[in-house]
């Protein structure tokens, strides 16, 4: 593992300390009048996703993690897992659901997402900002319903359901933001 000092901190960088893997939010180099100064950091869990604040002195050295990210197809469902093969070696890895966390309510066969993996564990996943799906399955909507704000829920092929606007139908291709699932457009 390389060593790198508190001095060359950046956000998004990750860090194997004693107790987890932790990826920087937030830093703040500190210099107070009297004393030493220190790195005030707040880290999140990349393992169970809680937040902590810590402080570190200055130029204190902490081990970087290697986070590798490699692209992925998804190809198919095994169970409850999820078949990816690494688009480069065209090797076929098996994905827990906990692994993939929110990521798994956006894949459908073919879809492409990155993986974050330290060694052959997988720490997360980055997914395009929006994706297009198919709405599987949805009521009618009724003209001049407009108690719920012009929305009606709907499931999407991959099972999640969201709220839609009244004039989407089955069968009907939708942008799908991932980051808040909520319906954007018609695709």
């Amino acid at each position: 593992m390389p060593t790198i000092t508190t001095n060359d901190l950046k956000n998004g960088m990750t860090l194997e300390l004693d107790d987890g893997l932790f990826q920087i939010v937030d830093f703040q180099h500190v210099k107070p009048g009297k004393g030493h100064a220190f790195v005030r950091t707040s880290l999140r869990n990349v393992r169970a996703g809680g937040t902590v604040e810590r402080t570190f002195r200055a130029g204190e050295k902490v081990e970087r993690a290697t986070i590798d990210k490699r692209e992925m197809n998804f190809l198919y469902r095994d169970g409850d897992d999820y078949v990816f093969m690494d688009n480069e070696t065209y090797e076929q890895i098996n994905v827990s659901p906990d692994a993939l966390g929110e990521t798994g309510n956006y894949i459908v066969d073919g879809s492409t997402a990155i993986l974050l993996m330290f060694g052959t564990e997988i720490v997360g996943t980055d997914m395009a900002a929006a994706v297009e799906l198919t709405i599987a399955q949805t009521e009618p909507g009724l003209q001049g319903d407009r108690s719920s704000g012009g929305t009606k829920p709907a499931t999407l092929e991959t099972g999640l359901v969201i709220q839609v606007p009244l004039f989407i139908e089955p069968g009907e291709r939708v942008k799908i933001d991932t980051r808040s699932g909520e319906y954007l457009s018609r695709a």
